[in-house]
C-alpha cells in the first residue's frame, strides 16, 4: 500500500466546513441552460470558492468529475495527485486539474494550504487547457503574479455570492477566461532569475545596439541551441527576432509620441544606416515608417 493510499484509508474526506469560508455552487439545471446558451456554451463557472487554513481538507474522485478544476493556493501546501502521481501545491501556484479524470487532492498536515479554487465546463476548455499546457505530467503552475490570479477567483466567487442569473454567469464566464489566459502567461513566462528571463532583460536592455547570439547564450549559462529552443518554445520565434520586435515595438512609439525623422528613429534603435531601417520596419509592418506614423490609429 504507497503512501497516498495509507492516507485515504486512514482520514476520511472533508470536502468543506472550513471557519470562514465561501462556497458557491451554481444549481445543475442551471448549469445545463448556461451550457444552451451562446458564449457560456463555451465556458461557464460551475462552482467556486476560498477555503482558508483548510485543515484536514481531503477530496478523492476515482472516477474524476465532469468539470476541470482550478486550485490557486496563496499560503500553506498541500498536493494534488493525478495518474497515480503526487505532485506538491505550495503557495502561489496553482493547480489544474482536467475533467473526467481520476484524481484526489487534499491539504498539508503541517501547513494547511488556503485556497480559491473554481470548476469549469464548456466547449473551449481543450483550447484553454491546451494554451495553459496542463496535463497530468505538468498539473501544476508557478505564478509570476499570484495576487492577479487570487483577484479573478475573488471576483468569480463574489458574484456568484450575488446571484446566479444567466447574466451573472456570463459575467463569470468572461472573469474565467482572463484567470485561464493569465494562468497561460504565467506557463509560458520564465521565472525571474531563469537563463530565459535573464536573456530577455538582456536584450531589452540593449534595443539600441546589436547582440550576438552566442554571446549572450554565454552570459546566461546555456548553449546557443538551447537558448535558441527556450525563445521558440516562448515566443515562436529565435532570439533575433524577439530582438527585433523590441526594436520594432519602440520605433512604433517613437513614430507615434515624437517628432523624429525616421533616419533618427533608425539610430535610436540601433540602425545606423536609415534605408536599412525602413526595409525592416516595412518587412515588419507591411508599411513604411512614414506611411505608419500617417495612419490614422486609436
Amino acid at each position: 500500500m504507497d503512501e497516498s493510499t495509507a492516507w485515504h484509508d486512514e482520514v476520511m474526506e472533508r470536502r468543506e466546513g472550513f471557519e470562514n469560508q465561501r462556497l458557491c455552487v451554481v444549481p445543475r439545471p442551471l448549469v445545463a441552460e448556461a451550457l444552451g446558451r451562446p458564449v457560456t456554451r463555451r465556458l461557464v463557472v460551475t462552482d467556486a470558492g476560498y477555503f482558508p487554513y483548510a485543515e484536514g481538507h481531503l477530496r478523492v474522485r476515482p472516477a474524476g468529475a465532469p468539470e476541470a478544476i482550478v486550485i490557486l493556493c496563496v499560503a500553506g501546501s498541500g498536493w494534488v495527485e493525478l495518474a497515480g502521481e503526487r505532485v506538491r501545491v505550495s503557495s502561489s501556484t496553482v493547480a489544474l486539474i482536467p475533467p473526467h479524470t481520476p484524481h484526489s487532492y487534499g491539504a498539508d498536515q503541517a501547513s494547511p494550504w488556503t485556497i480559491w479554487w473554481c470548476h469549469l465546463r464548456g466547449s473551449d476548455l481543450g483550447d484553454l487547457w491546451e494554451v495553459a499546457e496542463a496535463s497530468t505530467a505538468r498539473p501544476v503552475i508557478s505564478l509570476r503574479a499570484a495576487d492577479r490570479a487570487t483577484a479573478l477567483l475573488d471576483e468569480i466567487v463574489t458574484s456568484l455570492e450575488r446571484d446566479q442569473s444567466p447574466a451573472r454567469l456570463l459575467a463569470t464566464a468572461g472573469v474565467a477566461w482572463r484567470l485561464m489566459t493569465q494562468l497561460a502567461v504565467d506557463r509560458r513566462l520564465p521565472e525571474q532569475g531563469e537563463p530565459l528571463e535573464r536573456a530577455m532583460r538582456y536584450l531589452e536592455e540593449r534595443v539600441d545596439g546589436g547582440i550576438r547570439v552566442s554571446e549572450l547564450a554565454r552570459l546566461v549559462g546555456v548553449s546557443t541551441s538551447h537558448l535558441g529552443a527556450l525563445f521558440r518554445d516562448a515566443t515562436g520565434g529565435g532570439v533575433l527576432a524577439y530582438h527585433t520586435a523590441l526594436k520594432m515595438a519602440r520605433a512604433r512609439r517613437l513614430l507615434d509620441t515624437t517628432e523624429l525623422q525616421v533616419g533618427e528613429i533608425g539610430r535610436e534603435i540601433g540602425y545606423g544606416d536609415p534605408f536599412y531601417f525602413s526595409r525592416q520596419f516595412s518587412r515588419v509592418h507591411g508599411v513604411s515608417p512614414s506611411d505608419y506614423r500617417m495612419q490614422r490609429k486609436g
